[in-house]
């Protein structure tokens, strides 16, 4: 029996919001609103006329990804976020970032926003929801590959290493291959050791920048101590990964420091750039731990877990000054059953 499309509407639209939908969208929207801020200055700032329209069609999806979020809490009866909003952007502040930079923040950016569009599109069961983040990341595709085609034609494109093509094919026949810690000569790293720890080096690259940036125009005291321990960690986890790559002899990817000017006047407001900084340690923790299962080479894997738990703890600080000056949103969560159960009738 075939259901009418007006029927199959009314029917999906009564099933309830899943906590991962529910969860997702809370999600996007949060990081829409705050992509929708740094847009908005980098576009008012923009001299380059090939880049500009990356940063026009970006700012364009954000601004339709919130109304279709907005439009689904209204009609779900679940309150909107308050995420961030004109309050948090100057859009008039002085230049900050090269248009260079600008161009390379969106490329990492779309990267991240369409892994979370991957995930969110395999946990989301509802028709719409599913559309929805199967959208984005379409979308995230087209804006990566249009900031990619600008990138290549100025020549600022950054290719990880090449290596050689294999001349056969070899297989593993020592557990050195696995367990080589001590050695001074280790083995050379694999195709997938380098790509992690190219992805690695380029990440902290963009975060040890926005954190130089950051720290230079941030205004609360404890907010700027945050940023400049936050640019000594990235520079140090930027030294090891580099270390690993050219003791083997592969070349490892330049810093993005000297695209940050110098203005001491903020685009931000102080909790959209905390807010920014520890969604990206999120991403980094995340960076570390595929990168140390997919390593084969123990000494990087056990380098990936150590390093996981300096970010964490410096997460940890980050979130508590968040909470310090009540600018952490709750996102959604389960009933406390407990709290119902003691509740006076």
């Amino acid at each position: 029996m075939t259901i009418p499309n007006d029927e199959k509407v009314m029917s999906e639209h009564n099933i309830r919001l899943t906590a991962s939908e529910m969860g997702f969208l809370w999600t996007q929207y949060e990081n829409d609103t705050l992509a929708i801020c740094v847009l908005k200055y980098f576009k008012n700032i923009c001299e380059d006329k090939e880049i500009l329209p990356v940063i026009e069609f970006a700012l364009s999806l954000s601004e339709r990804h919130i109304q279709k979020t907005k439009d689904l809490f209204t009609n779900e009866k679940i309150p909107i976020p308050v995420g961030f909003t004109d309050d948090d952007v100057n859009v008039n502040a002085p230049r900050l970032f090269t248009d260079m930079f600008m161009l390379y923040y969106i490329q990492n950016m779309t990267v991240i926003g369409m892994a979370g569009a991957v995930v969110g599109t395999a946990v989301c069961a509802r028709e719409d929801i599913s559309e929805f983040f199967q959208k984005i990341l379409m979308e995230g595709t087209e804006l990566h590959d249009m900031a990619r085609k600008v990138s290549l034609s100025k020549g600022t494109y950054i290719r990880p290493p090449y290596i050689s093509n294999p001349d056969k094919v070899h297989f593993i026949s020592k557990q050195r291959f696995l367990f080589d810690f001590f050695g001074k000569a280790k083995r050379p790293l694999t195709a997938i050791e380098i790509t992690h720890l190219f992805i690695n080096i380029q990440t902290n690259a963009l975060g040890k920048a926005m954190m130089m940036a950051f720290a230079q125009v941030g205004k609360g005291e404890d907010v700027k101590r945050f940023f400049e321990e936050g640019k000594g960690i990235a520079s140090k986890h930027m030294k090891k990964f580099s270390t690993a790559l050219t003791d083997s002899d592969v070349p490892a990817p330049m810093s993005w420091d000297s695209h940050v000017l110098d203005s001491t006047v903020a685009p931000f407001s102080d909790k959209l750039m905390m807010f920014h900084t520890t969604g990206m340690i999120a991403v980094g923790i995340g960076n570390y731990g595929t990168a140390a299962g997919t390593c084969e080479r123990m000494d990087l894997s056990a380098m990936y877990t150590r390093l996981s738990v300096e970010i964490a703890m410096y997460a940890e600080d980050g979130a508590n000054i968040l909470i310090k000056h009540a600018w952490l949103e709750e996102p959604p969560q389960a009933d406390d059953r407990q709290a119902l159960v003691n509740q006076p009738k």
